[in-house]
């Protein structure tokens, strides 16, 4: 499979393997000038008034793909801002942006607001000149929301990652390799080091918190990546946002990391399933049920470009990786294997780590932190304490992500990796329980 044909690419994995277009043809400035200075719109409350102004421009003007790229991040980050942008949300997208930007995503096969491909992918450039395009200290975001450090080193660690995730890609194609020849030395060498990059994305997580306050990001910057599903409780229709002269409200999810379609791959690659929440079969038994697998995580397929998603749903077709290597009796072969689902799960604990500090906690403090004057919008007002706290996705947050931490676990090949992999285990041998860090 050639990977290239996903636009997938050897030196960059699902980023695009040129730098992004930074700016749209003349005819678009419209777009341009208001996304550009989006950070003082908002700070002004001017937005909104200024989208309602818009003249409706024409799509069919965009040349090629960079520019339909370009137009789907301009048109989601002005979308979320009309939407989010005040202390009250709005239920209604203007002809203006809304026309265009519904026939952009369906180019693009993706849905129309800002989602991780318009906020990570397509939204990075150099800082100053340079023929490395790959020199991670020489990047920064196009745009923001809020205009601060903390936005753009939130959105570049996720560049980072994605980045680096191209090395797992390589391999893993090599793995997929190994398995169909049947070489066995190889493939372990190729697992091992296959953990050895998953644990290294653990630490790329982690430079979140070098740059990214969690105050900061919690009152500021998330309430604007939230889409209109599952908003209600914040102020937004339950039905979604009515696109503009449509009868009918759109509902669809906002920004997640579960539309990485790196992350994907890795439980693609090692056959990890993922069920809905509370619906988890009981691991290593064997049985003929079969359970519905996540709905959230299959739907955050369709949140990623067309292309990444077809790469993916083919990976599915042909991956045979742990059939493979149950069918060796190797002890070496199954431990290397195991080692990369360890690595997986300590990843997601690494996730859970930052959700909570930069979620969890603070939305237990945000009942004492600023004034009663001080904007909250959408996801940062304070809630009812019956009110369960949700991710941009829309998804009960931590349940979720428990839960898909303890189901990387499952696929264990061997006993060993069957028990040190079972639910809790891991983490009560080898970390304290803490605030963070515990069930």
């Amino acid at each position: 499979m050639n990977t290239r044909d996903f636009e997938v690419y050897p030196d960059s994995g699902f980023l695009p393997e040129k730098l992004p277009l930074t700016r749209l043809p003349d005819y678009f400035s419209p777009w341009e000038d208001l996304v550009n200075n989006l950070p003082s719109l908002i700070l002004t409350k001017r937005i909104r008034s200024l989208i309602d102004k818009l003249p409706l421009l024409s799509a069919d003007q965009l040349a090629n793909v960079e520019e339909y790229r370009r137009a789907y991040s301009v048109l989601g980050f002005l979308s979320h801002a009309y939407v989010w942008g005040h202390d009250e949300p709005i239920g209604k997208l203007p002809v203006s942006i809304a026309e265009p930007l519904v026939m952009v995503s369906e180019i693009l096969g993706l849905p129309p607001l800002a989602t991780y491909a318009g906020l990570i992918l397509w939204n990075f450039k150099q800082i100053l000149p340079s023929d490395d395009i790959w020199d991670l200290d020489n990047l920064t975001t196009i745009n923001t929301f809020t205009g601060s450090m903390d936005e753009s080193w939130f959105y570049l660690v996720s560049v980072y990652f994605e980045y680096k995730s191209s090395f797992t890609i390589k391999t893993g194609m090599d793995i997929l390799q190994n398995v169909e020849d049947g070489d066995i030395t190889n493939l372990i060498k190729n697992l091992q080091k296959l953990a050895e990059m998953i644990d290294h994305l653990g630490s790329v997580l982690m430079k979140m918190e070098e740059m990214c306050d969690p105050h900061v990001f919690y009152f500021r910057i998330r309430p604007y990546l939230a889409g209109w599903k599952n908003m209600s409780d914040v102020g937004l229709d339950k039905n979604g946002v009515i696109y503009g002269n449509e009868a009918k409200p759109r509902s669809y999810a906002g920004g997640s990391n579960a539309q990485s379609s790196s992350i994907q791959f890795l439980d693609v690659l090692l056959g990890v399933k993922h069920y809905s929440t509370g619906e988890r079969p009981v691991p290593h038994q064997n049985t003929n049920e079969t359970k519905p697998q996540s709905g959230f995580m299959n739907e955050m397929k369709f949140y990623m470009p067309g292309k990444h998603r077809d790469f993916l749903n083919k990976l599915e077709e042909i991956c045979n990786l742990r059939e493979f290597v149950l069918s060796q009796n190797n002890e070496v072969l199954t431990l290397s294997y195991d080692a990369c689902l360890a690595m997986l799960k300590s990843f997601r604990d690494k996730h859970i780590q930052i959700v909570t500090r930069y979620v969890v906690l603070q939305a237990k403090q945000g009942s004492k932190l600023g004034s009663s004057s001080t904007l909250r919008s959408g996801l940062a007002k304070k809630k009812r304490k019956d009110v369960e706290e949700k991710g941009t996705g829309g998804t009960s947050l931590l349940p979720f992500l428990k839960q898909c931490r303890d189901e990387t676990g499952d696929p264990a090949a061997g006993n060993w990796g069957k028990r040190i992999l079972s639910d809790g285990v891991m983490r009560l041998n080898f970390s304290k329980p803490n605030g963070i860090n515990e069930d």
